[in-house]
């Protein structure tokens, strides 16, 4: 495995996520890739070599195991990792694509033509949808392959011994797995990480949709303001209309307003009386 090559990769990946995808990118890096590699693949290795079952049955060994082990655990893991870690590469690949096509902008029309995008990196428009679907996918592939193990492996167990009754066997035979207690616990152990990192991606969900709402909301109330003083300037325009258009009817017509007199004083006491 070339390592400078994953590191940077990751680091890119890193560049581009919230706070919860670095820790579910750490989660997939260390409690999930470095085990699989490290600890998994040894735990695994004799899987058929060490299945001893009670028969000199040639053929009957390899059936039973196949039996029991229809797919090997190692090999689901792997491709589980890779189906998994597939959505962030697009993320980058997404952000590479943008900047690019940012540079061809830059060339075609000068260097001090508009930018296509206020930031290439940032979280909006199709790159917003691009993160928040490879969130779903790999929330849906981990709940995915926890489903598919549970239905081959029931309740995730690893007993010690099994009843294989499957031809070329002659009768029922009793087969025994090697290290049940230690495979049982890597499965116990990449099951709960799997757990965690689905809550991880559902948890960034329900944060970028509920930022993305907010920053609607608060939007949507800063255009509220505008609109009532916009309106209340159009009606004080309409009044204004109205009074010049009833000076331009009075200036028209042969009548004149009224005039007032040269005393009011004289015209409030005419009133009272």
């Amino acid at each position: 495995m070339n390592w400078a090559f994953l590191q940077g990769l990751l680091s890119g990946v890193n560049k581009y996520s919230t706070a919860l995808g670095r820790i579910w990118l750490s989660m997939v890096f260390i409690f999930r890739l470095l085990v699989y590699v490290v600890a998994a693949e040894d735990v695994w290795h004799d899987e058929q070599k060490d299945f001893a079952c009670n028969t000199k049955q040639p053929g009957c060994p390899n059936v039973c195991c196949d039996e029991f082990f229809p797919v090997s655990h190692v090999h689901l893991w792997a491709l589980q990792l890779i189906l998994v870690t597939c959505p962030s590469l697009l993320v980058v690949m997404d952000v590479a694509y943008r900047e690019e096509r940012e540079r061809c902008h830059r060339l075609k029309h000068g260097p001090n033509a508009p930018s296509l995008y206020d930031n290439a990196g940032k979280k909006r428009g199709g790159l917003w949808w691009t993160y928040l679907l490879s969130l779903i996918f790999k929330a849906t592939v981990d709940a995915s392959f926890l489903y598919i193990f549970h239905c081959l492996y029931k309740d995730y167990d690893m007993p010690r011994m099994v009843a294989c009754s499957v031809a070329p066997c002659p009768h029922t035979v009793d087969c025994f797995i090697s290290r049940p207690t230690e495979k049982k616990v890597f499965t116990y152990f990449m099951v709960a990480t799997a757990v965690i990192c689905i809550l991880l991606n559902l948890s960034e969900v329900a944060y970028l949709v509920g930022k993305r709402c907010m920053e609607c909301l608060a939007a949507t109330r800063a255009r509220a303001p505008q609109k009532g003083h916009s309106s209340d300037f159009a009606t004080s325009s309409c009044k204004q209309d109205d009074l010049l258009l009833g000076d331009l009817i009075f200036l028209g017509s042969d009548t004149h307003p009224p005039l007032l007199p040269d005393h009011p004083q004289d015209h409030m006491k005419k009133t009272v009386l």
